[in-house]
């Protein structure tokens, strides 16, 4: 029988955890945050109607966190770039498991040479740096953000991939799905009905542990400046623009860097939470 826990247990373990507690806060907060930038933020994040008049300003009632060379203010845009930020990792990861699950599946299921060429590819993948991977993409379709999120979800892809196929090989051979093939069920039928329903909390925990590291890697690339719009409100580029200012005034880049901090260990911990809540080896403890 499939061993996943009942919903009643999982969210039993998942509510004694302060860990994930804190990680779903954190993780709420800055969706909120995103949401309602427009009435948490008290100036526009870029434009004419966003300048302040005073560049590089130190924190004050006006301007909580100061304000960059571009004498916008700070918290503002550190508030609407938690839009691009959080955006930009969900589409990446997205990304990573509409490629990488269904191709972790059908190597996990079938093995023999279709598992083989599906793990061979990835090892290839794996053997340059994601970095250096997400560089080329961005490099060969022009900078843009469009092409950073691609980068990032296509060097996530060997995670999921590898994930569900080590789930798919564990439950191909267990009784229910025995019984699908016995009676006769098409083998889409099995992936999609029959063994994709265990492979939901895996997916979900490592999505969640995933979107950390994507927001960070987005972060990576756009400090770099192949994001394309520089001027955007985002964390990365918010950075970048404020590294060469440091001696002046350390706001611009506190901000986002705390941001970016936060939000990381915020989906960290929700996601080790979810682990704890879902894994069935836990169930009855």
């Amino acid at each position: 029988m499939n061993e996943a826990p009942s919903h009643s247990r999982a969210w039993r373990r998942f509510r004694r955890s302060r860990s994930a507690w804190i990680g779903a806060s954190l993780v709420g907060l800055f969706v909120f945050a995103a949401i309602a930038a427009e009435f948490v933020a008290p100036y526009a994040p870029q434009g004419a109607e966003g300048r302040s008049g005073a560049a590089l300003a130190r924190p004050s009632a006006d301007h909580w966190l100061g304000t960059d060379l571009d004498e916008y203010d700070v918290f503002s845009r550190m508030v609407h770039g938690s839009r691009l930020s959080l955006l930009a990792g969900i589409v990446s990861v997205s990304i990573a498991i509409a490629i990488g699950g269904p191709a972790g599946a059908v190597a996990g299921y079938f093995g023999g040479w279709t598992d083989t060429l599906v793990m061979r590819a990835i090892d290839v993948l794996l053997t340059f740096p994601g970095i250096l991977v997400a560089m080329l993409v961005v490099v060969s379709i022009g900078p843009s953000w469009e092409g950073v999120m691609l980068a990032v979800g296509l060097i996530n892809i060997p995670v999921f991939c590898r994930q569900v196929r080590a789930t798919v090989l564990t439950v191909r051979n267990l009784e229910y799905v025995d019984a699908a093939r016995a009676v006769g069920a098409s083998t889409p039928y099995i992936l999609t009905r029959v063994i994709f329903p265990s492979l939901i909390n895996p997916i979900v925990v490592l999505g969640t542990l995933g979107l950390g590291t994507a927001i960070l890697e987005v972060a990576g690339l756009s400090f770099l400046g192949v994001a394309g719009e520089m001027d955007a409100a985002e964390w990365g580029s918010m950075l970048s623009e404020a590294k060469d200012h440091l001696s002046t005034t350390i706001w611009p880049a506190v901000a986002p860097g705390v941001a970016i901090s936060l939000t990381v260990v915020g989906f960290n911990l929700l996601g080790d939470g979810l682990r704890d809540a879902l894994d069935p080896h836990l169930e009855g403890k």
